[in-house]
């Protein structure tokens, strides 16, 4: 049984290897493709996706007047359920949106450990050094502490007693970065924008290491990331960081 799943998992990366070899280098006439074929890789590693907002100049493309999070959030209230991995969904969305960021789901399949990008760097760095597997890792740029450095975790799954959980919103969501300077755990009820995605100011959401990596446990790299964010806090402020805990059991 073990075998068989070790054998299923590694024809999954395989499979999302193959079309992250096939993708065309971009060209400046033709932008999207590069974005499209990361945005399917995604999707056949098993990541919900959904349509987001996208910058226009310094502001958000949505309607919402001072938006706090301008290109940072789905397009729709109701990105939980319209979030697929739906390969033919994707490519309509990424064709017919072609100015559109994507945000993932977390929860389902996967969580995310959020960290200050100077932290997340620094923790990255220890972590390979100790031969840790991490999995895909993003930068998220930005002023202050909007730059970020999001690690793809397996999800810790839903606990058989619902009175155990915790969603995302209670402590932790995508909307409140300011009050949660250190780590943040975003599991169900929550996301992340997607690498390739663009941000006001010319920043950017990129992929360090991309999805043909596994997804790891989450407390594989708590440790590390918590003693990044503190030092990170530590040598900002001489106050301890700021730490948003999950969101679950």
């Amino acid at each position: 049984m073990g075998s068989e799943s070790g054998r299923v998992k590694r024809g999954e990366q395989s499979r999302i290897s193959q079309w992250l070899r096939r993708r065309s280098k971009p060209t400046p006439e033709d932008p999207g493709r590069e974005r499209e074929a990361l945005l399917v890789a995604v999707a056949a590693a098993g990541l919900p996706v959904a349509p987001a907002a996208h910058p226009v100049g310094y502001r958000c493309s949505c309607d919402r007047i001072g938006c706090p999070t301008p290109a940072r959030h789905p397009v729709s209230f109701a990105w939980q359920t319209q979030s697929t991995t739906d390969r033919a969904q994707i490519e309509r969305w990424a064709r017919n949106q072609p100015q559109a960021n994507f945000i993932t789901a977390t929860g389902m399949v996967h969580d995310v450990l959020d960290v200050p990008l100077e932290a997340g760097r620094s923790a990255l760095d220890r972590l390979l050094a100790a031969g840790v597997e991490v999995g895909p890792v993003a930068e998220s740029g930005g002023t202050g502490d909007q730059a970020r450095m999001l690690f793809f975790t397996a999800t810790r799954g839903t606990p058989e007693d619902e009175d155990e959980w915790w969603p995302c919103e209670l402590d932790c969501h995508p909307e409140t970065m300011d009050e949660h300077p250190g780590l943040r755990w975003h599991c169900r009820g929550s996301y992340v924008l997607l690498p390739p995605a663009a941000l006001p100011g010319d920043f950017a959401v990129a992929w360090v290491r991309d999805v043909r990596h596994p997804l790891p446990d989450p407390l594989t790299l708590l440790e590390t990331l918590t003693d990044a964010c503190a030092q990170y806090a530590g040598a900002a402020d001489q106050t301890p960081s700021a730490v948003a805990w999950p969101l679950g059991r």
